[in-house]
């Protein structure tokens, strides 16, 4: 049994870490502002002696005891990280310095949940963790991505000068089920759209492409990734599905996949839209011996079948 602390705990990707690390046998703290996050995520953990929530935004110290820190907090979605862009480079930096002064002080591993748009719009592909990546440090964008960046390289700097064990994760597109209703990703809004028969809006002509991982194959990963050793550990690992799709072909086949009657709308493509993003996986191959395993046809009819229930409690 471990005593680990998730920040974000209560975020779509950290619910289900939650939960999975409470199946293993862990106690969990779950630090959580509800910023981007409601506490009906995990409302039913509260039963479990194993678990305990903080209510806490990670921008301030944090004073816990924990033998292992998933950080997990930040908005992710454009929608909310833009809707308040220094909140969110905030978040990225000062939070990842307190996660890291708080797991120097206890001794702690930290696994830090970056993402793949460290890479920006990216020059090569598919996307490998040696590429450095191609980012606009001034567009509407950059609070997210330019603040993984910087929380990446606190990551490393600590481990460089206090010895402070690391884990990086470069998360690519994750979905599921309990994602937010309204966070503005395309799975979750072409659901949407799609169960009330709504014109799917797709920017340009959804030629652009993304590589789509269901959420419990991303959560084994992080795991994984927390809990390897050797002396590559400290280095970022792609986490993500090589399954790579074109956006108008998600949007078909969530039509296909509802039933519904909606057909596709184009709308303007958002300021630094990637047009292709697929993850490189050799290294999380072969340093966890992990890759995914849900396919894309069952993650969606598992987070349809999530979304029409919300949908039926949400008319009522």
């Amino acid at each position: 049994m471990t005593r680990i602390l998730v920040t974000g705990g209560a975020g779509f990707i950290g619910s289900h870490l939650c939960r999975r690390l409470l199946a293993q046998g862990h106690t969990v703290i779950c630090a959580d502002n509800f910023r981007t996050s409601a506490a009906e995520s995990i409302a039913e953990l509260d039963d479990d002696p194993a678990f305990s929530f903080l209510h806490h935004d990670v921008t301030q110290p944090l004073h816990v005891e924990a033998e292992q820190i998933y950080n997990l907090a930040c908005p992710a979605s454009p929608i909310h990280y833009q809707n308040d862009p220094v909140a969110t480079l905030k978040t990225s930096v000062l939070g990842t310095l307190n996660v890291l002064e708080l797991a120097r002080a206890t001794g702690a591993r930290v696994l830090q949940a970056s993402t793949s748009e460290v890479y920006g719009d990216p020059q090569i592909h598919p996307q490998h963790e040696g590429y450095w990546g191609h980012v606009n440090p001034i567009g509407p964008r950059a609070c997210y991505d330019e603040g993984k960046r910087a929380a990446e390289t606190l990551m490393c700097d600590y481990h460089r000068q206090h010895g402070s064990e690391i884990r990086i994760a470069r998360i690519f597109n994750t979905y599921g089920p309990r994602m937010h209703w309204d966070d503005g990703r395309v799975v979750s809004n072409f659901i949407i759209q799609a169960l009330h028969d709504e014109a799917i809006t797709i920017g340009g002509d959804g030629s652009q492409s993304r590589s789509f991982c269901y959420v419990s194959d991303l959560v084994e990963g992080l795991i994984a990734l927390m809990n390897v050793t050797g002396p590559d550990a400290d280095r970022p690992v792609n986490l993500g599905n090589t399954h790579e799709v074109s956006i108008r072909d998600l949007a078909l086949r969530i039509i296909a996949l509802t039933g519904s009657a909606s057909v596709l709308e184009s709308i303007p493509l958002p300021t630094d839209d990637p047009r292709q993003r697929q993850p490189d996986i050799a290294r999380a191959e072969a340093l966890l011996g992990w890759s995914p395993r849900v396919t894309l046809e069952e993650g969606l009819k598992a987070t349809i079948v999530d979304f029409r229930a919300r949908k039926v409690l949400r008319d009522a």
